[in-house]
């Protein structure tokens, strides 16, 4: 399906040739009947000279929309409020849901300029960024919004309606409106087909949903999103300690949370990030070189290894042959075993105590290890017509695919337990270290048969 009636490409040019021409009606009607996201797709990828025209087109508000829908943790992002004025860059923020303006604040480089649009911007959004900014990182305080909807569980659904007209304007979701006692602590929801549904002179009271899926403010944003997923909500409201409604998590947020999450995954999984970009490739190879040469040390290990049955090998030479089929294997089980676990942690469901979940990759290594150790068994008699041999590279197939995937396995529950990202064991490390023990497994099984192969 199509996001635009005509390509991003053409979008984009037209709008362009639009800006250069300062035809600004013409512009202000075609781009503001465009949905907030397809306007963020075609900002993004205008020059600065371009978006310099939009600064005098568009109002903070009308901008506001279109800053709300970009992904606040670009580096970009920063450059865009370097463009504008100061008083039009705060008031932009003011105008943006708090949640969103706390992530822009959180990025900018040049920390002096968060005090002086905090101080030009109206008070009232000033407080609101303000009561959440100071909230840890990864928080559900930190992804929280103060812009929701709330109101006495003594009202008639008819005043809460009312309550919820005037506040929807502001609110950043709707959906659903929560029911705090006097002293704002969180004692039921009501839905909005609830609200819409019900007679007007009903109490909340008699209508709400006492059974409140909620939050602390200081919980962990994955925690966070893993309960919207499971639960299978629109919203998620945060509380203090003593029950206190202090905001809510809205769905988009979520998906934020989760996109970062994967994100980090994938880059503790490649030993690289890959949501950092770079201008230069000098850059990019700087952010990976750290990892790659910290991985040679570690390979330096296999060689050394390798070097001390330099005796063995000249005795029976077809060792040699082997020796990368059996560590790329092992290697390739360890990186399984690896994504596996690491997405139970993630997903907070790998709940097994440790003695069954060894023994369940335990069984797992080995009905892998002996299928693939039976197969290579088999194409090693074939072609070298020594059933010895085979046995050899076989029996050695099978203990290191069984180690790699206890390695994989394993490795990144202790990390996690030891408070550290299971994600940082990374598959390149994973198979470094499979390299070692394989090669190591590898030629002590060699020598003990080493009679039966010459």
């Amino acid at each position: 399906m199509e996001i635009f009636e005509r390509s991003l490409e053409e979008s984009i040019e037209t709008f362009k040739k639009l800006l250069n021409e300062n035809r600004m009606t013409r512009f202000r009607t075609e781009y503001l009947a465009l949905h907030n996201y397809e306007q963020s797709m075609i900002f993004a990828n205008l020059e600065k000279e371009d978006r310099e025209k939009i600064y005098q087109y568009l109002s903070p508000s009308e901008l506001a929309d279109v800053f709300d829908m970009l992904e606040s943790q670009d580096e970009t992002i920063d450059i865009y409020f370097e463009e504008m004025s100061p008083p039009y860059a705060a008031s932009v923020l003011g105008e943006m849901y708090a949640d969103n303006a706390v992530d822009v604040l959180n990025n900018l480089k040049n920390r002096e300029r968060i005090n002086l649009y905090m101080n030009l911007m109206p008070a009232e959004s000033a407080r609101e960024i303000s009561s959440l900014i100071n909230y840890l990182d990864e928080t559900a305080g930190a992804i929280m919004t103060t812009e929701f909807i709330s109101v006495q569980e003594g009202l008639t659904l008819g005043a809460a309606y009312h309550r919820l007209r005037e506040q929807a304007i502001k609110a950043e979701t709707i959906y659903y409106v929560y029911v705090v006692d006097e002293n704002n602590r969180l004692v039921g929801v009501i839905s909005l087909k609830d609200l819409i549904i019900n007679d007007e002179d009903k109490l909340i009271h008699d209508v709400m949903n006492t059974r409140v899926i909620s939050v602390q403010v200081n919980d962990n944003q994955e925690e966070v999103a893993k309960m919207v997923q499971d639960y299978d909500l629109l919203a998620l409201p945060v509380v203090g300690f003593d029950r206190e409604l202090l905001g809510v998590i809205t769905v988009d947020d979520v998906l934020d949370v989760i996109q970062d999450e994967a994100d980090s995954d994938y880059s503790g999984l490649a030993a690289v990030d890959v949501r950092e970009s770079h201008d230069t490739p000098l850059s990019a190879a700087r952010s990976r070189l750290p990892w790659l040469v910290t991985l040679l040390f570690l390979g330096m290990g296999t060689a050394t290894l390798i070097s001390q049955y330099d005796a063995l090998i000249s005795e029976a030479s077809v060792l040699s042959a082997f020796v990368t089929l059996i560590t790329g294997t092992a290697g390739n089980a360890g990186t399984q075993s690896l994504a596996v676990a690491v997405r139970k942690l993630t997903n907070k469901y790998d709940d097994e105590n440790f003695f069954t979940s060894l023994m369940f990759e335990l069984i797992t290594g080995a009905i892998t290890g002996l299928i693939v150790g039976i197969t290579v068994m088999l194409i090693v008699l074939v072609w070298q017509q020594n059933l010895v041999l085979g046995a050899v590279i076989g029996i050695a197939m099978m203990a290191a695919i069984i180690v790699a995937n206890l390695a994989g396995s394993f490795i990144p529950k202790i990390m996690d337990r030891l408070g550290f990202d299971p994600a940082v064991a990374s598959g390149p490390f994973i198979s470094t270290l499979s390299d070692l023990t394989s090669v190591f497994i590898y030629f002590s099984i060699a020598q003990l048969f080493l009679s039966a192969i010459i």
